[in-house]
């Protein structure tokens, strides 16, 4: 296996001015830099991993903490988009990514934050978990750098889709299309679900809009049985909503699925809208109304925000950021 002496003896270098130019440090000039760069890659050279982290007090690989409700893993297709932004923003940057897991039940099982420590995380990741578990609280008290996606915690950093604006200007664009009868499904408890939901009622009064109880349900993220359930109620009420909203893109297909089998059309006898801005909404006839969610610079913004902190910390703000997006108009809401 090459090495840097190697790699010094065929440039006419030193050990040290090899080692500078492979971590791009600027007091070695770009000509020198790029032979010895080029050679490196000639010989087939690798820095040894364990050596580095000795070195320079890092590991270069940054925990992933995702365990959602359903078990759905990367089929999740928000985190899935959000959790692959994140991770080509990381190996752009030197950094490998590993996926947290407690490991079986027994006496060997180690909590989350033991994990982090043995696997020597340089930062964290928290996205879509039960942020009332004690584990959870645990690492996110603890010293490791860490952001938070769709969730405050602790003063931490956090990335955050703005769901308050987003239920606004979705509820907005219904109503402009004439409806005033409008139902909401939402997700189960969750500080997502707490701000759309605040943001639906607040948005509804400033509108005019009156909203009876009957017409608020719940039903779990990406689960198309409950969201059914739930409309079939809805569609049973005596006074029926002329516009349904999920919690979900994925959820809104289960009621789509219902209000057809009762031999109703969308949107000319009832609309629907959905909330993610999933892709395949895109490729359905007709294509869904839904609220698009910037996965793409949230998982950037978090990738960029954890290592800030990782190799900037004392000049690195400890911050909420805010990532809007936008209505998808589709045809799934009708023009009353």
């Amino acid at each position: 296996m090459a090495s840097m002496k190697d790699i010094s003896a065929i440039c006419g270098v030193s050990i040290a001015t090899v080692s500078k130019a492979l971590n791009d440090q600027s007091d070695v000039g770009e000509e020198t830099k790029e032979r010895i760069k080029q050679v490196a890659k000639e010989l087939g050279y690798f820095p040894n991993a364990s050596a580095r982290a000795l070195k320079t007090k890092r590991t270069y690989n940054l925990g992933v903490l995702f365990v959602d409700e359903a078990q759905s893993g990367l089929t999740h297709d928000y985190f899935a988009n959000v959790l692959n932004s994140f991770k080509k923003v990381a190996e752009e940057q030197g950094y490998d990514i590993t996926f947290i897991s407690t490991g079986k039940e027994g006496e060997n099982r180690m909590s989350y934050l033991e994990r982090c420590r043995y696997r020597g995380f340089d930062g964290v990741v928290i996205a879509c978990v039960d942020f009332d578990n004690p584990e959870v609280e645990e690492l996110v008290k603890s010293d490791i750098p860490l952001v938070t996606i769709d969730h405050s915690f602790y003063g931490r950093a956090a990335v955050i889709s703005d769901n308050v604006t987003g239920m606004k200007e979705l509820l907005s664009y219904i109503v402009k299309q004439g409806h005033k009868k409008i139902a909401y499904i939402h997700g189960a408890d969750s500080a997502v679900t707490k701000n759309r939901l605040s943001s639906f009622f607040k948005t509804a009064e400033e509108l005019g809009i009156t909203v009876p109880d009957t017409y608020i349900k719940e039903a779990a993220y990406r689960n198309t049985k409950a969201a059914g359930e739930a409309t079939k109620e809805l569609l049973e009420l005596p006074e029926p909503p002329t516009c349904i909203l999920y919690p979900d893109d994925f959820s809104c297909f289960g009621g789509m699925n219902i209000i057809r089998e009762r031999g109703l059309s969308i949107p000319e006898d009832i609309s629907v809208a959905g909330y993610d801005g999933l892709r395949i909404g895109r490729h359905i006839e007709p294509k869904l109304t839904t609220f698009w969610q910037n996965t793409d610079a949230i998982g950037e913004e978090a990738a960029k925000k954890l290592i800030a902190l990782i190799e900037r910390p004392k000049t690195t703000i400890i911050e909420q950021v805010i990532i809007g997006g936008g209505v998808y108009e589709g045809k799934t809401v009708k023009k009353l």
